[in-house]
């Protein structure tokens, strides 16, 4: 009996035991399992807050990236605006540049015509001025005989004898203009010529003194590389109107001057040898 009883407690004490294991193996996957659980929490937190840092990275690289872009394009804007205003200074430098050169022109071309009292002189200058300055290639100098009330040729380019007969005050443009004082230029493109027209010029510019006109300057066709008149072309012509009529006028004067006294001069020289 007693040996009965001694085994059946120790079988229960075994049990106890084996039931205790279990029961601190339940307490510790339970403990494990707690923690796991923990350890998943954080992990998602950590997932979640990692997500919010993305989301707000993102953001943020996106609002830089639009803020760049507007700065580029305001780069852009700018670099547009600065290359504009370039070449508009660019165009004022050549047209300063060419007015400058214009200028020069004109000065030259006006003490030319008054550095000299020869009239044959005189009327090759106006020439020059004419065919260099203008780009003139068939053009006349006609100063008018206050006797017969005529314009005739003096000084020609480019023109065939032909040319060359006398024009009545107030007869054809040639003869109006001179009439009038009045300048004229033919409506359309200068270089349309189909062959000269000598009887309606491409410009007619009377040469006068006040109001007194002396003669005219013909114009009939331009050089091959002369397609239009420029600003300083109308600017010439109003300097030859009144600086080449002046020039004109007194170095013919100077000139007739010049033969008279060679004249009386050589009659006194005659007298005293007698």
């Amino acid at each position: 009996m007693d040996k009965e009883g001694g085994s059946l407690s120790k079988k229960v004490e075994e049990f106890l035991q084996v039931f205790k294991k279990g029961e601190e193996f339940t307490h510790d996957l339970l403990q494990e399992n707690e923690k796991l659980r923990y350890r998943l929490a954080q992990v998602e937190e950590v997932s979640k807050s990692s997500g919010r840092d993305d989301d707000f990275k993102s953001r943020t690289l996106e609002e830089r990236i639009n803020i760049l872009e507007d700065e580029n394009k305001s780069l852009l804007d700018r670099y547009r605006q600065v290359e504009e205003e370039n070449k508009d200074f660019a165009n004022r430098y050549i047209e300063v540049e060419t007015e400058n050169n214009n200028l020069a022109n004109l000065y030259v071309a006006s003490y030319q015509l008054h550095s000299t009292l020869d009239f044959t002189e005189s009327l090759k200058i106006v020439l020059e001025i004419v065919m260099n300055l203008i780009g003139a290639e068939e053009f006349s100098i006609m100063m008018l005989d206050e006797k017969t009330n005529e314009l005739s040729i003096v000084a020609q380019e480019g023109m065939g004898q032909e040319t060359r007969q006398s024009i009545k005050m107030g007869s054809g443009i040639i003869g109006q203009v001179a009439k009038s004082g009045e300048a004229f230029y033919r409506d359309g493109d200068p270089t349309n010529l189909k062959g000269v027209d000598y009887t309606h010029p491409l410009v007619t510019i009377p040469l006068k003194i006040k109001e007194h006109v002396i003669g005219v300057i013909v114009m009939y066709k331009l050089l091959v590389q002369k397609t239009e008149f420029s600003n300083v072309d109308y600017e010439l012509f109003s300097m030859l109107a009144g600086h080449a009529a002046t020039a004109l006028f007194s170095s013919k004067l100077y000139s007739q001057s010049e033969r008279k006294l060679t004249t009386i001069q050589s009659f006194l020289d005659l007298l005293k040898e007698k």
